[in-house]
């Protein structure tokens, strides 16, 4: 497998978002009100894991449908908190709160999205990334990936409950499944100040179909060429197409050579965000290739400054 599949850095950048519903954005507009309505009570009790400079704490939160879910909140030692950060996975989903984060004085949550990892996993959904990308498919109102946008905007509802300063500004942090999940919830919620997405999955459902891959869309790929009806509902859940509604600060950390996340579905979630874009070029991404350590704290640098520029 080519993991660049014959893209370079500048047709990448020509790769663009496919055509959206008409009422793509009402349809969002809607789960997100219905999300906003859920009370997501969440409860603290203090964590076996640990962060340097950080208290931590795990977490349960409810989320649209009564899904209880858990997460990890970390609270800075010292100083007060300014801001608020909700920092997603992978669809590896998520075992531990992260060692490092690219922000400061920032209340953290490490949410898990449903069906996903130790906290997430809900009776009913899959917990594999291949079955869970197909979970529901059949319907707009029923898809998984729906319910996992849902998630975030209550995680955010309750990382403020939890940790009132963290109001002031709160940002999103996600990678792979986090990222394009991210392109999916942050458009429709207003209390999202600025977005880093990483490698992001489920842009441009049309092309990335058409491109073998070692990832979810490998399952996807395989789903539509039996059932093509499939289509009209990833059109609601493509990442590409809701970012064109994503307006606020935006860094897309986007990876030029992918066995699993094909580039140009990555590269079209970033070409399509209507506000303010910063373009991170990745030499790799989702593989082992030499100075990864060094390619992640640069990644990481670069999250920061981004994130540190207001």
């Amino acid at each position: 497998m080519d993991p660049t599949y014959g893209y370079t850095l500048p047709t990448l950048l020509e790769v663009g978002a496919p055509p959206a519903p008409a009422d793509l954005a009402e349809f969002w507009t809607g789960r997100y009100a219905q999300a906003r309505a859920v009370a997501p009570a969440p409860t603290t009790r203090p964590s076996a894991d640990t962060m340097a400079g950080f208290d931590v704490f795990d977490v349960e939160y409810t989320s649209v449908g009564g899904v209880r879910l858990g997460a990890w909140l970390a609270v800075p030692v010292d100083g007060p908190v300014e801001r608020g950060l909700v920092h997603s996975h992978g669809y590896g989903g998520r075992l531990a709160p992260e060692a490092v984060v690219p922000v400061e004085r920032a209340a953290v949550l490490f949410p898990v999205a449903r069906g996903l990892g130790s906290r997430g996993l809900v009776e009913g959904i899959p917990s594999t990334a291949e079955a869970h990308v197909l979970h529901g498919i059949a319907s707009r109102e029923t898809y998984v990936h729906g319910g996992c946008a849902a998630d975030v905007w209550c995680a955010v509802t309750a990382l403020c409950e939890l940790v009132p300063a963290a109001a002031t500004r709160v940002d999103y942090l996600g990678g792979s499944f986090g990222g394009g999940i991210g392109a999916l919830a942050a458009p429709w919620d207003p209390r999202i100040a600025a977005v880093c997405l990483s490698v992001p999955s489920f842009g441009n459902h049309p092309l990335r179909v058409t491109l073998p891959c070692t990832g979810s869309g490998e399952a996807v790929r395989a789903h539509v060429a039996d059932h093509p009806e499939a289509l009209e509902t990833l059109r609601y859940f493509d990442a590409a197409a809701t970012a064109r509604h994503l307006r606020v600060p935006t860094h897309v950390a986007a990876a030029l050579a992918d066995p699993a996340v094909p580039p140009p579905g990555q590269f079209a979630i970033h070409n399509a965000v209507a506000g303010p874009r910063e373009l991170y070029v990745r030499e790799y991404g989702h593989t082992e290739h030499p100075g990864m350590a060094d390619a992640a704290a640069a990644l990481l640098a670069s999250q920061r400054a981004f994130l540190a520029r207001g």
